[in-house]
């Protein structure tokens, strides 16, 4: 007997948020779409992780009916500043006629809206793809599931799940840094306004959420290491002094770590598979460019399948236009987050004074605020 060969139009390789907005965004279509994710259904529900959205990025939920999320904290205002060093600006909100730059929340609770939303989306979960296999005509999958294996031939293969592999088409920059992440408790309310502080070992983080600060402090991996096996006391002191003693922070919830690379995929296409999101690009945390450029990857593909909605979604020439129209705000949103990594994170004494030199101009000149802003908020349109 032969196993049975499901036909799909599209294959998005990766049901978390990035593509399962691709999803939602092609209802409608008339694209026969299958979802697929090695993880079971609400395998995010206890996941902690507080996710960046800027003002941009909500606007594409709610096109996608998926900004109801749950509990939100604006970020009004930005502080911009360094450690040792003279200089500050500040990003306001209402400079730009927003109500927020962004907004912080759970991971789960997206996750959860853009479940519901994805609903009447056939889903195979939880899935493992054995192999891959793509020429002219089409993509076989070969998966394994509970209930056995299972043989898909799609037209088009999105991959939306992982970071790019390692090898000759992908650009790998490893920071020797881990990002912690935890949240801590202000001794007085933050106002709404997030802190971006670059000292010598990295750019710190902090963002509202709740009544405390979301943390996100990157470090050499050594001393991160330290600073993870802290107590709850030293870690809040390594932050104080860090800060400068501009917040008092009395309290530290759980820390996490994980290293920090910047890989970039330099070819967004492939024979009838494309790459999003995480797959496509992985970025060093500062300004928070990641899930923002990744769900500006899955709106600007779904607008170019919807375009050629009566042709083959796997087209070459359809995924060469999907990839020359990403690639500027990607390859910008790199430059900007490595840049500033490899600009602020060192303490000579000239580029320190440049450094505030610049930062000074910023607050002087609100004009030359406003590219970074957009860059931030809405990507390079």
């Amino acid at each position: 007997m032969t196993e049975a060969v499901r036909h799909v139009d599209i294959a998005i390789l990766g049901a978390g948020p990035v593509g399962m907005a691709l999803a939602r965004a092609l209802e409608g279509s008339g694209l026969d779409l299958l979802l697929i994710d090695r993880a079971p259904r609400g395998a995010w529900a206890n996941d902690p992780r507080a996710l960046a959205i800027a003002h941009g990025s909500r606007q594409l939920l709610e096109r996608l009916g998926a900004w109801n999320v749950g509990d939100t904290t604006d970020i009004r205002s930005i502080h911009v500043s360094q450690q040792g060093g003279f200089g500050r600006t500040e990003l306001a909100a209402g400079d730009y006629g927003l109500p927020a730059l962004g907004y912080v929340l759970r991971y789960r609770d997206l996750a959860a809206r853009l479940e519901r939303e994805t609903s009447t989306i056939p889903t195979l979960r939880p899935a493992t793809v054995e192999h891959i296999d793509s020429d002219e005509t089409c993509v076989r999958l070969r998966v394994s599931t509970d209930d056995g294996p299972a043989n898909i031939v799609a037209r088009l293969l999105v991959h939306a799940e992982g970071a790019p592999a390692d090898g000759p088409d992908v650009h790998v920059r490893d920071y020797g840094q881990l990002a912690i992440v935890t949240e801590v408790r202000p001794a007085s309310g933050h106002h709404f306004r997030a802190w971006e502080r670059f000292t010598p070992d990295g750019p710190l983080a902090l963002l509202p959420f709740g009544q405390d600060y979301a943390i996100v402090l990157t470090a050499p991996t050594a001393t991160a290491q330290r600073l993870l096996q802290d107590d709850d006391a030293s870690f809040l002191d390594a932050l104080r002094e860090r800060l400068g003693g501009r917040i008092d922070l009395v309290g530290c919830g759980r820390r996490a770590g994980f290293p920090l690379a910047l890989r970039l995929r330099k070819q967004l296409a492939g024979p009838r598979q494309v790459w999003i999101g995480n797959t496509a690009q992985t970025l060093h945390p500062v300004t928070g460019q990641g899930f923002n450029l990744g769900l500006r990857d899955a709106w600007t593909l779904a607008d170019t399948l919807w375009d050629a909605r009566r042709q083959d979604p796997g087209e070459a020439k359809i995924l060469a236009r999907h990839a020359r129209r990403r690639q500027p705000d990607r390859l910008i949103g790199a430059a900007l987050t490595d840049g500033l990594v490899r600009l602020f994170s060192n303490d000579l004494m000239p580029l320190r004074t440049l450094r505030g030199l610049g930062l000074l101009a910023l607050d002087l000149a609100p004009p030359l605020r406003a590219p970074l802003a957009r860059q931030m908020i809405w990507g390079a349109r």
